[in-house]
């Protein structure tokens, strides 16, 4: 059992995720809190897993709490779930300790994955944020930390595929941009469904989607 915190000064988000994750089998809501600092006496207490946590709040904010909880409680990762996507803000919440950073745009399968993965001690971005963190530790000359890819099971080339098939392409454009034949790209996407689970093209896309794939502007 994955115990979990969440810290959000929005009730209304906060009541919302704690719905989410006590409906997922595995995944325990231990406490939560309304600001850093509140974050700061339940973690002491309940010390959970995993501390879901928003950025901006009253008090002590996100990522002050996440470097006072990454400090101090070793076995405790903080994934970040806020609106916020600056590239400082994101290198200052890895600064703090963060294991993940999510956009509170992220479905619900993707914030279920990352949960899983920080729990494991994995490092984790959202689909939307991973190219930009690969590129950022490029352009600085040090190697990016293992970023949770979407669909390990896919090859490079279905997830590739599938990314299309969530901004809305059909085959022959998937095809046509890729230079490959019909028929690759039909083999490819009977592949996806098969090893996504999906029932057909409206599912696949919609899992896509929840991994946060296909928001390329078309």
């Amino acid at each position: 059992m994955i115990r979990v915190v969440v810290v959000d000064d929005h009730q209304i988000v906060r009541d919302g995720l704690v719905a989410l994750l006590g409906a997922l089998e595995g995944i325990e809501v231990v406490g939560t809190a309304a600001d850093g600092q509140e974050a700061l006496h339940v973690v002491r207490e309940v010390l959970p897993e995993v501390v879901v946590m928003d950025i901006q709040m009253p008090r002590l904010d996100g990522i002050d709490a996440a470097r006072f909880i990454t400090g101090r409680h070793a076995g405790v990762s903080v994934l970040m779930l806020t609106m916020n996507e600056d590239d400082d803000t994101i290198l200052a919440a890895m600064r703090a300790g963060a294991s993940g950073y999510l956009l509170k745009g992220a479905g619900a399968e993707e914030v279920e994955r990352a949960i899983r993965s920080a729990a494991a001690g994995g490092m984790v971005f959202g689909a939307s944020l991973a190219a930009r963190v690969a590129d950022f530790f490029g352009r600085m000359g040090a190697p990016a930390p293992a970023v949770q890819v979407p669909f390990p099971e896919l090859t490079e080339r279905e997830r590739t595929v599938l990314d299309l098939l969530a901004e809305g392409r059909s085959n022959d454009q998937i095809a046509a941009q890729l230079y490959v034949s019909n028929k690759t790209v039909r083999n490819a996407v009977s592949s996806i469904y098969a090893k996504l689970h999906a029932s057909g093209r409206a599912e696949a896309i919609a899992k896509a989607k929840d991994a946060g794939l296909g928001r390329h502007p078309s």
